[in-house]
């Protein structure tokens, strides 16, 4: 059980905290979608699925709170109405309906080994279950509303703590200083959402000065500089791929090390196109290389058209130790672009201009 879910069960129930968290499936599940708050990279916000449920139980608690024999007469809140006030919490303005219309059951029976949906969809119109809102013969909805507020708080928190890291580096006296501790960011714990936008930022500026020449004839043939595009937000359905070049179309993506069986998963979506893997590692590009090779011979049985097919597909390997040479050697202007890269791209990724929960 997370900290912060004891402590509330504890607030409203102090002699049966613990009888209401092994009969409440609802705080069981909130308490299980909470994992986000540690930063891994493995887990997601749970926002959608979080909010969906705190849009009903905030007009419940205002209306049918203690009152069961009322609630069961209920029909269920307008889609409308809750739409409308998910969508104007904290990273809620980007949300789609999905969860209210079937994501929050599906998922609530796999975490919680349920037997009845949580969600009462009823032609258009939502309640939650009043089986998951009484335990014990008390109303858990405020302990429950609580906890979903209190995870988002401490997802606030740890949004705002780069931004906050981006301040400290703009007020540094000098470049060197700069360098620093933007390289202090990249690390192997780093939240995956910040080690993506670094790494974006910091090959942007990397390759901006790198050029080719590239024309359809001889007598059309000119310089052009490299240019980085990242695709999308870190949860998108890319394909595959976080960061494309131009003009010469160079895929990224930005991964771990400790799964190459997702490696060539991606590859596969790209239909073996060459990708350039940036990995969230302290590990020697050569290690990971040979790691990558063996697993590659392993996983092919020996096969050489299979081994050749994902080998010819790893164009390069870029860890955090290219990734801070790199940084170093870039100018103060660079460095100042990274700055504003992160800066920006981190906003957008974070839904940072909403509202947060009241």
């Amino acid at each position: 059980m997370e900290h912060f879910v004891q402590e509330i069960l504890e607030k409203y129930f102090p002699d049966q905290s613990q009888q209401i968290y092994a009969e409440s499936l609802l705080i069981q599940y909130l308490d299980k979608k909470s994992g986000a708050i540690h930063g891994t990279a493995k887990t997601r916000r749970s926002l959608a699925n979080y909010y969906a449920i705190y849009s009903i139980l905030n007009f419940y608690v205002d209306e049918y709170f203690e009152n069961p024999d009322e609630y069961k007469k209920f029909e269920g809140y307008e889609y409308t109405k809750l739409f409308t006030f998910y969508r104007r919490l904290y990273g809620g303005r980007k949300l789609q309906n999905h969860a209210l219309n079937s994501r929050v059951n599906g998922e609530f029976r796999n975490k919680v080994h349920a037997d009845k949906d949580l969600i009462i969809i009823n032609g258009g119109k939502y309640a939650i279950h009043i089986d998951f809102l009484y335990v014990l013969g008390q109303d858990i909805t405020i302990a429950a509303k609580e906890i979903i507020e209190k995870y988002v708080s401490l997802l606030m928190e740890k949004d705002h703590s780069l931004l906050t890291a981006l301040a400290a580096i703009e007020q540094a006296t000098s470049v060197d200083d700069k360098k620093l501790k933007i390289s202090d960011l990249l690390a192997e714990d780093a939240e995956a959402r910040i080690f993506e936008i670094i790494s974006f930022a910091i090959l942007k500026s990397h390759y901006k000065t790198q050029k080719i020449y590239i024309g359809f004839t001889i007598e059309g043939i000119h310089e052009e500089y490299m240019q980085l595009f990242k695709t999308g937000r870190t949860n998108a359905n890319d394909g595959g791929i976080d960061f494309v070049m131009r003009p010469i179309g160079r895929f990224f993506q930005v991964t771990e090390v400790n799964n190459y069986d997702k490696y060539l998963l991606d590859i596969d979506k790209v239909l073996h196109f060459p990708i350039s893997f940036v990995i969230k590692t302290t590990k020697r590009k050569q290690v990971v290389e040979q790691e990558i090779e063996h697993y590659i011979d392993e996983k092919s049985g020996g096969m050489v058209v299979i081994k050749e097919r994902y080998k010819n597909a790893f164009e390069e390997i870029i860890t955090i130790n290219e990734l801070k040479e790199w940084l170093l050697h870039l100018d103060e202007d660079s460095i100042d672009l990274i700055i504003k890269d992160i800066d920006f791209y981190y906003k957008i990724e974070m839904n940072l201009e909403d509202f947060a929960v009241e």
